[in-house]
């Protein structure tokens, strides 16, 4: 069947006087450089201290954590200390060390046995903070004002009715009192409402915590939606979320150096030169900030009910980076050759791994078999060749195992081994291999061929030598075979074609249900054959490609390649249209094929370019010749977290990230940008970068392949240099 070319062919008049414009620059590449790499660990408390840690001081030569239980020092790495008490709600540290402490309605000096109780006239009100005047006095807010203690109890009356979060003196030695009524100064002895002589009135009156910064004698407020600065020498600051500030009300407010940090009911805050959010299991271990305490200019530690989480930067290279994910994959991920999913039965806990079959076990397997072939020709580690020798063998049994010549199965495992059903809603089925040693997954689809036809022929070409070349080039010879000869498609173990491994005219020229295909599986099946015929010499691609372009417009469908807003964008077809483009400009020297894809490809890219992808970015890279975005992919590489256990992300409810009025194509809402790498969903760069809400509460583990596929294929393109 040969209908007419479609109204689309005329763009490609306009796209074809243009994409050469983006060609022929010289690209220099980066040098790399240690970076400063976020960890997260959790402080071990000892057992009688408690969870629940409300206050952080350090004090001389030790670093102190309040719990409800009591105070509790750390020196030299051991802890001191005993409970003292089971109901503690707020602490506050004195000139001297010496520590108060405070339950709902009664306030005690560590050390001493007595409790002094709130007076009679305040016996009916809750203690909310403190702050040490002296050795000897105390002020104490609460729900209905500020007290003063000093061997006596006190009310300071302008405070009177007002809930007081916060209490600081600033460098002049003015008190300064944050509360649900107003921002209250005493100066000269005078006592002064701010909001009715400075404060915005859309502050509404409300503050919840209170910073002095004698530094730049400053006193920094945290409001309802905002927080802020009234300097002494005039130059006021105040943030808000269209500013970048990600959530509030700040109830924690510390600053070290030039980095400002930030507590809310709903994750903690960093502020230097851009915004940071730490919020989840991979930050913290609980939501809630009570306390945060910069340790050092590079150690943050941050209190909350389920206790402390610390925060470090630690100085890395990518190499290393790249290291220890490599040994992740070898730890808890490699399944007879195959790189699959670990599931944690214990959800967050790595030491309850399991590896398990995944659906699409031969695309990921191969992202990591294309790293190991970059890695081997840029290091010639042996490491890389036994590793890509071993997985280039896991993707041959996926075809060998099905027993139908250039058939791959999705997946495979020993035949008494537990498996995990597939939740694809189009059936899929295991089967024994003739040997009976073996089970296979069937419906294999195109994610198996782009990932087998992108990875296999970079082990041919960088690892491969001898007998072994002779080997691939067979695999490669007959997966395209296959395809060619059942008219493009590939035929399953009931005679049927599988669900969507479909590049045929009939289905994509003429289908409606395949119009979403026909640009991304001509792209395709293009890409396929022409790099197929240049590891083979075989003429059937050739030819089969030559019948494609000629009587069934496929360079002309390639234009339509990845369809774009208005339409629904799939995000994990990105990863299929990118990797069968770089294919074709790597193994094809075809004018006219490089032609169209060059106008699609930059296209492509264009619209993809706002998410930030490094994958996607060194791909155009490679093909434009220059650097696209180079900087933001290696920025995005580093922020990249170490830990990829994916916990469950929530960014709904943030400032910073405007919403969308369109849903994603599940439903889902999302922003109107990408959530930053370090706090959104693991994506394996197949994702929705602007869903604000993902994860599965930590029940698994990524194995980080698609962090090492865009390192080393930049490192093996000069786009990356180390030293």
């Amino acid at each position: 069947m040969n209908p007419k070319v479609p109204p689309v062919v005329f763009l490609t008049v306009i796209f074809l006087n243009c994409h050469f414009l983006l060609a022929g620059q010289k690209i220099s590449g980066i040098r790399l450089q240690p970076y400063l790499q976020e960890i997260k660990t959790e402080v071990q408390l000892p057992a009688q201290a408690g969870k629940n840690v409300v206050k952080l001081f350090r004090n001389a030569n030790s670093l102190v954590a309040v719990t409800s239980n009591g105070v509790f020092r750390l020196r030299d790495g051991t802890w001191e200390g005993k409970p003292s008490g089971t109901d503690w709600r707020t602490a506050t540290i004195g000139i001297k060390g010496e520590i108060w402490l405070a339950s709902v309605h009664s306030i005690q000096k560590e050390g001493d046995t007595k409790i002094i109780e709130l007076p009679d006239f305040a016996r009916h009100d809750t203690i909310l903070c403190l702050r040490s005047e002296d050795s000897k006095s105390i002020q104490v807010g609460t729900t209905n004002g500020l007290l003063t203690y000093d061997g006596t109890w006190n009310s300071i009356p302008f405070t009177s009715g007002k809930r007081v979060n916060a209490v600081v003196k600033d460098p002049r030695n003015d008190l300064w009192v944050a509360t649900t009524d107003g921002l209250l100064r005493l100066t000269a002895g005078k006592w002064i409402d701010m909001d009715k002589s400075l404060m915005a009135a859309g502050l509404k009156r409300t503050y919840f915590s209170l910073q002095s910064n004698n530094k730049k004698a400053e006193v920094i407020f945290g409001g309802l939606v905002s927080v802020g600065s009234i300097a002494e020498n005039g130059e006021n600051w105040l943030l808000k979320g269209n500013d970048g500030l990600p959530y509030g009300p700040v109830t924690t407010i510390r600053v070290v150096e030039n980095c400002l940090w930030l507590g809310t009911g709903r994750g903690a805050i960093k502020k230097d030169s851009l915004w940071h959010y730490y919020s989840g299991k991979r930050w913290l271990n609980n939501d809630k900030v009570n306390d945060i305490l910069p340790v050092d200019s590079h150690t943050t530690w941050i209190a909350s009910p389920e206790g402390i989480s610390q925060i470090q930067e630690i100085k890395m290279t990518l190499a290393q980076k790249a290291d220890y994910f490599e040994q992740r994959i070898q730890k808890r991920h490699e399944r007879y050759g195959l790189v699959s999913p670990s599931r944690l039965i214990i959800p967050g806990d790595l030491s309850s791994n399991q590896t398990t079959n995944n659906d699409n076990d031969g695309l990921w397997t191969s992202i990591y078999l294309a790293a190991e072939c970059y890695r081997f020709s840029v290091t010639k580690d042996p490491e890389a060749k036994i590793n890509a020798l071993r997985t280039f063998e896991a993707l041959e049994r996926l075809e060998t195992v099905t027993g139908i010549p250039g058939l791959p199965a999705r997946s495979f495992a020993r035949a008494n081994d537990t498996i995990v059903k597939s939740r694809s809603p189009y059936p899929k089925e295991w089967h024994l291999s003739g040997d009976g040693k073996w089970k296979w997954l069937d419906d294999a689809s195109s994610d198996e061929i782009v990932g087998h036809m992108f990875a296999i022929p970079l082990f041919y070409n960088l690892v491969a030598e001898g007998e072994m070349k002779e080997k691939v080039k067979k695999l490669i010879d007959r997966i395209m075979t296959h395809i060619v000869d059942n008219n493009f498609q590939l035929i399953d173990f009931d005679g049927k074609p599988t669900q969507w491994a479909i590049w045929t005219p009939d289905s994509l020229n003429v289908s409606p249900f395949r119009w979403y295909e026909r640009g991304l599986n001509s792209l395709q099946i293009l890409s396929f054959l022409k790099t197929a015929y240049n590891i083979t010499n075989n003429q059937k691609f050739e030819i089969a490609y030559q019948t494609l372009i000629q009587q069934h417009h496929y360079l002309e469908n390639i234009v339509q390649a990845k369809m774009y807003e208005p339409f629904e964008n799939s995000h994990s077809d990105d990863i299929l249209t990118y990797l069968p483009f770089y294919n074709i400009f790597q193994y094809t020297k075809d004018e006219q094929l490089l032609s169209f894809c060059s106008n699609s490809l930059n296209r492509a890219w264009k619209v993809a370019r706002p998410d930030r992808i490094p994958l996607w970015n060194i791909i155009a890279g490679t093909a434009f010749n220059k650097e696209c975005d180079l900087e933001i992919s290696l920025n995005e590489l580093q922020q990249l977290p170490m830990d990829l256990i994916n916990w469950t992300m929530t960014n709904s409810h943030r400032w910073d990230l405007p919403a969308d009025q369109l849903t994603d194509r599940s439903g889902a809402r999302q922003s109107t940008k990408p959530i930053p790498i370090a706090e959104g969903a693991i994506s394996k760069w197949n994702s929705n970068t602007r869903r604000y809400d993902s994860g599965n509460n930590g029940s698994t583990e990524d194995d980080g392949a698609y962090f090492l596929l865009p390192y080393w294929m930049g490192r093996y393109h000069g786009f990356f240099t180390e030293k």
